[in-house]
């Protein structure tokens, strides 16, 4: 995932000194979990000097890495927060820093966060130093670009509708995703939560329902405000996201609650198939 260059180098952007020693990766780093390598070392590169300040400090980024705003967002933290446990420390390249930063700064922003003085890019290595450097640029050439969610004003939950009325929403969407929401009990105050995803539509021609399902989930983890109203209580809830795709942008415009005594959404994506619109 990331290109490793020339000789290592110490680490100087902190005086962290000779007294660091390998440890296991905890399994409450979610987000550092399966990353190629099991072991990192302490202290780490954020000056974290014991495993509980670790856990307790990372906890607080796992949402972002969750929410996969740039391919190389777990491992530029991971390279902080978890540091691979070798002869020396390896700082991610300032190149590295600036493309994760551009990218997620506005997903921190909608969460109402700024990006941190912690992470400022300029403390990192230029990329003729040894360090972690991100993906040729000829990456979005080898890989599909596909839209990205964006954050927006939560839409209002309808719960009364008709299925014609839906249908004529539909005429006017790109997408229609069916999703189950639960939220985890999890040990950490932060709120965690399942989403299921079941896509009933997509008129984006070179979108497969994988890719869908996928940027609906980051929708939601980007939007987290919505997911918070859409789940009260621990009990799953269903709903109806309906949007459009505009200049690579994903926008949910119609939230629908779908409730089992209520079979008008059923009943509207049933017709959808057969479905002319005017």
């Amino acid at each position: 995932v990331f290109a490793v260059n020339g000789f290592l180098k110490v680490a100087t952007a902190l005086d962290i000194g000779l007294s660091t020693k390998c440890v296991v990766i905890p399994k409450e780093m979610g987000m550092c979990q399966k990353i190629g390598y099991s072991e990192m070392r302490l202290p780490n590169l954020m000056g974290h000097t014991s495993m509980a300040e670790v856990i307790q400090k990372s906890t607080t980024w796992q949402h972002l890495a969750h929410t996969d705003c740039h391919p190389h967002v777990r491992t530029f933290l991971c390279s902080l927060f978890a540091p691979i446990c070798l002869d020396t420390f390896i700082h991610p390249c300032r190149s590295m820093c600036v493309a994760v930063r551009d990218s997620c700064a506005p997903v921190l922003l909608c969460h109402g966060h700024s990006w941190p003085a912690s992470l400022d890019c300029d403390r990192f290595p230029g990329d003729e130093d040894t360090c972690l450097a991100p993906l040729t640029k000829d990456y979005k050439h080898l890989h599909k670009v596909v839209p990205k969610p964006t954050c927006q004003t939560c839409p209002a939950v309808e719960e009364f509708f008709t299925h014609k009325r839906v249908l004529e929403v539909f005429c006017d969407s790109n997408f229609a995703v069916k999703v189950k929401l639960s939220k985890k009990r999890t040990a950490f105050e932060d709120q965690e939560y399942n989403i299921e995803c079941q896509v009933e539509f997509i008129t984006q021609g070179s979108l497969l329902p994988y890719e869908t399902q996928s940027m609906i989930q980051q929708w939601l983890l980007i939007n987290e405000k919505c997911i918070e109203k859409m789940t009260p209580t621990h009990r799953p809830m269903v709903y109806l996201l309906v949007g459009n795709i505009e200049e690579g942008i994903i926008l949910v415009k119609q939230v629908y609650r779908w409730q089992r005594k209520d079979s008008q959404l059923a009943l509207a994506t049933q017709k959808w198939r057969y479905h002319k619109c005017l």
